[in-house]
């Protein structure tokens, strides 16, 4: 365990996180991060996210640039992709970071119909649902 000094002086501890703890901390939903290779290179944005069964699911617009990499692939080929939900406090010096990493791929019209809801908070539309499958859990808090 690596350790650093808190705001307060004490020394922290960064910790590993077990896959258990990990989706615990993810299962409520919210705001995370998808890292995808957009064709220019390395990319990050925000989506709402939820999770059901195990997988996260979001919405993303028709014409954006992970729905038009999707589309590209491979007829029911999945795009491997990252996807990073974290909680920070920075006064405290604390917080926690998980990755979840897998393969992604639109949902049909009818899975849409059957799976759990995403409400962006952006308007407009955000036609496209994308489900992903980790295959690759990790996660790490550092606290005092």
């Amino acid at each position: 365990m690596n350790t650093a000094t808190g705001s307060g002086g004490e020394e922290a501890v960064l910790e590993e996180l077990d896959r258990e703890e990990c989706l615990r901390l993810v299962a409520p939903g919210g705001v995370g991060r998808v890292a995808f290779n957009d064709g220019e290179g390395p990319a990050v944005i925000p989506v709402n996210y939820v999770m059901d069964d195990g997988a996260v699911l979001f919405r993303t617009a028709i014409a954006g640039r992970l729905n038009t990499v999707l589309r590209t692939a491979l007829r029911g080929a999945q795009v491997r992709i990252a996807f990073e939900v974290d909680r920070i406090d920075e006064e405290r010096h604390e917080g926690w970071s998980v990755m979840l990493r897998g393969g992604a791929r639109q949902l049909s019209d009818e899975e849409c119909a059957t799976v759990a809801r995403v409400r962006p908070w952006p308007g407009g539309e955000r036609g496209a649902h994308i489900r992903m499958v980790p295959t690759e859990i990790s996660g790490r808090r550092i606290h005092h």
